[in-house]
């Protein structure tokens, strides 16, 4: 389906995203998968492509502008090449960058910025705990004055790209008054009274570190606030939009690579005497999941238009990403039906791609979690 919002400078970015792709990811992607990790220097390549500098100004190494389309595009990219797991393995510092820009000391902005866009360092942003998950209000982490400095206890859990990060922006209850009393620290891995374990053994997205983090007695100088005490949350909102759209573009590449490899697999694979295309089940399940495609598209189009007219539709970006989801769930589980077998085993991209689904419908807000938004923003 043509995108009718696609011009010249859109469709480059789309494409060398792709060729990049096609030539440095997709041939490594499963013993990447199996070795559990990516070669750093995969973070510096990806950086060098623009992946993280949307909405950073040049001089902190970002690109100086933002745009929604290129951002879906990327990730979009990422998810039909079906690489889900190197784009996570990179891509934990995207929603930690935002805040150090908006907020950090400019001593700060110009020591870790431009090593982070670049993809030469790696920050994580820190919410979910283990007592609590989204439910971020009744977060437990806290962080007490004391004098200059302020001294976190608690744990995060469940934080992508946590065991190689170097930044960490945390978010620590500063005070008992709900989302109010949240507030956000930039915290350097080296601090004393911060350590991480790994998180083993998922059912999905190999390749990525994910950690789950610890302060003890952890001081950090209290000009590592960022932004207004109190104020943590409201400053990390427009950050939770921005990833749901891009996992909700990136569960859209995900659903097309399903029926690509489905269509692939119907026209090569010959049963009862003709291709498999030509029985009427398969043509069904082709055009059942090339409709959700489409419809799922359309959405990402509108949303990514109103968000570059300035316009942040909250209740859309949660509505698309449950939709997302659930049209990825059916996509990945009809190849599945489709390649039968073949697409059982360890080293296909659809077996793959089928062990990412859940991530996808828990990560960046849940399914149950973006229906009750949706509702809330629909003022319901």
């Amino acid at each position: 389906m043509q995108n009718p919002f696609e011009n010249e400078e859109r469709r480059a970015y789309r494409d060398t995203v792709r060729r990049f792709l096609e030539a440095e990811v997709k041939p490594h992607t499963d013993d990447w998968d199996e070795a559990g990790e990516i070669p750093w220097e995969m973070h510096e390549k990806i950086g060098a492509l623009g992946i993280f500098g949307f909405g950073i100004e040049e001089q902190y190494g970002g690109l100086g502008f933002d745009d929604c389309f290129m951002r879906a595009a990327g990730a979009e990219e990422f998810g039909r090449a079906a690489a889900g797991s190197a784009f996570a393995a990179v891509g934990g510092r995207s929603i930690s960058i935002a805040p150090i820009q908006l907020f950090a000391s400019e001593e700060w902005k110009q020591k870790i910025l431009p090593e982070v866009v670049s993809g030469r360092m790696g920050s994580s942003l820190a919410i979910t705990e283990p007592s609590g998950g989204s439910d971020v209000a009744n977060l437990k982490t806290n962080a007490k004055r004391d004098g200059n400095h302020f001294v976190l206890n608690g744990s995060k859990t469940f934080i992508t790209g946590g065991m190689k990060s170097d930044y960490f922006v945390v978010g620590a209850r500063t005070s008992d008054n709900g989302l109010k009393g949240i507030s956000l620290f930039l915290v350097p891995a080296d601090t004393p009274g911060f350590s991480r374990t790994a998180i083993e053994r998922k059912m999905g997205w190999w390749a990525s570190d994910t950690a789950t983090l610890y302060f003890d007695d952890c001081r950090v100088p209290a000009e590592n606030m960022l932004g207004e005490e109190g104020r943590g949350f409201m400053a990390i909102m427009n950050n939770f939009n921005m990833e749901r759209l891009g996992m909700t573009a990136q569960v859209l590449g995900m659903s097309k690579h399903c029926l690509d490899e489905s269509v692939a697999w119907a026209q090569e694979r010959q049963t009862f005497g003709q291709p498999l295309i030509k029985h009427q089940v398969i043509r069904h399940k082709i055009a059942d999941m090339s409709a959700k495609i489409d419809a799922l598209e359309a959405y990402v189009n509108q949303i990514c238009w109103q968000a570059n007219e300035g316009e942040m539709p909250v209740a859309e970006i949660a509505k698309s990403k449950f939709l997302g989801t659930k049209t990825l769930e059916f996509c990945a589980s009809e190849a599945m039906q489709i390649l039968g077998g073949a697409g059982y085993l360890r080293g296909n991209s659809v077996e793959r791609t089928y062990r990412e689904v859940k991530v996808m419908a828990i990560g960046g807000g849940s399914e149950e979690i973006m229906r009750d938004l949706a509702v809330r923003e629909m003022g319901l």
